[in-house]
């Protein structure tokens, strides 16, 4: 289906290059994988078992040199709500869905479309979702009791304020630890892996002064089996297939946003080019399989991506070691994951939370104070007080609306007036200097004539008739496309002009424009005759078919001439001057 050249040229010193990238961020992935399951309401395992297929299918058989997929904070509330409404079950089956969803993505190469997506939209859900995530870990951050997880963001805050009273101060000195480790430790000590750190230092100083003081995985979760899962084939039905399409469909517009949005980071980093329908097929593929394995659904990550980059990583190779020592680590060290306490795991999550953010991006589109600032604010809100499957399809249309209305914006009809009448040159006694022809009528049209603009289009040229002409010449060099309506509603004033005994000239029509009129039939209704490639041509041919006798202002002329077209060799540079100012 896609030709692989990535694994092409592959040295001995790369792999050696790429094993190093792999280990460093097999390291990196192995808290947040576990902080990513646990916040998305399941086992940490899961996470750790989605890093391992999901990252390893997605360096085979994704588009992207440098690629590490793997679950990410951005499917957290996604996630979390399809597990609080259906269970963990029906998520396996949801992001085999969302996994489908994306190979068709794929194979009618929408990858170019998804990266349409606005960014006030984008910045967002994001915003959203890091508030969604952060709000999250204050459970864990101050070790709150019996604390039951809510699908809402205000029910969650309320349910926090009821807990309050249970607040455990051990947990909340775990947390503050971790933090301080996270933010101080790449300051002095930048090639160490913090986050890996900011896990092992809290469950010692847990597990030696505060035994059995804060919550554990092990405590939590039973800790995580020194295995890897067996196949399992979740119970499919036709009804789960039709209440679980919803959120499969969110799942596979955000992880095909997030993956390519990684990919250009990537390519922005290597200056290598990735394959946005190739990577969407290898994360659909990654989507599929994971589930069979009892892993959640995965995206490629950006920080993790960055990180494979930074770490010297060459080629695909580096996210194929990813996940083989996250599977060794898994098998050596599990039992050894049972003591982290879960109060560490909440500032790797804040942290992340506050980085995807784009604080400063929201800021900035929201001094702007434009339709922009109403998408991302839209977008926001509802991300964080309903959720992401309204939210996106939402903030998109206001997105759409906004665009239409200030690309309506750009058509305009202007008036050719032969210059020397505009500007008072020429004018015998008791001309007016506002001079029209009253037997040629000439506009050149600016913008798409679209579903957006066609009514304006069609109320400016009447309104801008104030005679009724027997030749009208369109000049259309400017007009960029042609769409149903905008052919509707050319057509509707075409066809009338001509009932009443007028000729329509359209000169300069672009290519793909006029193969639009010549498939609607209005082609042969105007006349091919009456198509023109040069605008002194039309003016010309306007002149041969045009009654000079009956015009009240050229009928008194002595030698019968045009008055407006009298010197035809100034007729180009007349039509092109006007046509400038209009520009």
């Amino acid at each position: 289906m896609f030709r692989d050249d990535r694994f092409k040229g592959i040295t001995t010193s790369d792999l050696r290059k790429d094993l190093i990238a792999g280990i460093t961020v097999g390291v990196v992935a192995i808290p947040l994988g576990m902080a990513f399951a646990i916040a998305s309401g399941v086992s940490p395992e899961y996470g750790i078992y989605t890093t391992i297929i999901a990252g390893l299918i997605v360096a085979i058989f994704g588009g992207s040199h440098f690629q590490i997929a793997g679950p990410t904070g951005a499917f957290i509330p996604i996630l979390l709500a399809i597990v609080l409404q259906y269970g963990y079950e029906d998520l396996l089956i949801a992001g085999m869905l969302a996994g489908i969803m994306l190979i068709l993505m794929s194979v009618f190469k929408f990858g170019s479309l998804i990266t349409y997506i606005p960014r006030s939209v984008t910045i967002g859900f994001t915003s959203g979702i890091a508030v969604i995530i952060f709000s999250g870990q204050i459970e864990n951050f101050l070790g709150l009791e019996n604390v039951e997880s809510k699908q809402y963001f205000h029910e969650t805050i309320l349910e926090l304020f009821h807990k309050f009273h249970t607040v455990n101060i051990f947990s909340i000195v775990i947390a503050i630890i971790g933090l301080l480790i996270i933010i101080f430790v790449p300051r002095f000590f930048p090639r160490v892996p913090v986050l890996l750190v900011a896990l092992v230092i809290p469950a010692i100083i847990s597990y030696f002064l505060f035994p059995g003081k804060v919550a554990t995985i092990g405590s939590a979760f039973g800790g995580i089996p020194q295995s890897f899962p067996g196949f399992h084939f979740p119970e499919i039905t036709f009804d789960k297939l039709l209440y679980l399409w919803q959120p499969a469909f969110a799942i596979a517009m955000l992880g095909g946003i997030e993956s390519l949005l990684s990919a250009v980071v990537a390519d922005g980093m290597t200056g290598k080019q990735h394959k946005s329908n190739r990577e969407l097929f290898g994360q659909g593929l990654a989507n599929i399989v994971t589930p069979f394995f009892g892993g959640i659904p995965a995206t490629g990550a950006i920080a993790r991506t960055a990180t494979n980059i930074k770490s010297g990583a060459i080629s695909p190779f580096s996210g194929i070691f990813q996940s083989v020592f996250v599977l060794l680590t898994l098998l050596l060290f599990a039992p050894f994951a049972s003591h982290v306490p879960l109060a560490s795991m909440a500032p790797i999550l804040m942290v992340v939370a506050f980085n995807m953010s784009e604080y400063k991006s929201f800021g900035s589109i929201l001094k702007l104070r434009t339709s922009d600032s109403l998408v991302l604010v839209t977008t926001f809100l509802l991300t964080v007080f309903v959720n992401l499957t309204i939210a996106v399809p939402i903030g998109l249309l206001l997105a759409m609306v906004s665009f239409v209305k200030r690309i309506s914006g750009v058509l305009r009809v202007k008036d050719i007036i032969p210059i020397q009448f505009a500007n008072g040159q020429g004018r015998g006694k008791g001309e007016r200097a506002e001079y029209s022809c009253p037997k040629i009528a000439s506009f050149t049209i600016h913008g798409p004539l679209f579903f957006g603009a066609a009514d304006r289009f069609e109320s400016t040229l009447s309104s801008s008739i104030r005679k009724r002409p027997s030749v009208l010449i369109l000049k259309m060099r400017h007009v960029s496309m042609i769409d149903v309506t905008g052919e509707a509603n050319l057509s509707r004033f075409v066809k009338d002009f001509i009932k009443k005994k007028g000729t329509v000239l359209i000169t300069e029509l672009r290519k793909e424009p006029l193969n639009m009129l010549k498939r609607s039939g209005l082609y042969d209704v105007i006349g091919s005759d009456n198509f023109f490639d040069d605008t002194t041509d039309a003016i010309n041919y306007a002149l041969k078919i045009t009654d000079v006798k009956k015009c009240p202002y050229c009928s008194k002329l002595p030698d019968g001439g045009c008055r407006v077209f009298k010197r035809m060799e100034n007729v180009q540079v007349q039509m092109e001057s006007a046509a400038t100012e209009a520009e």
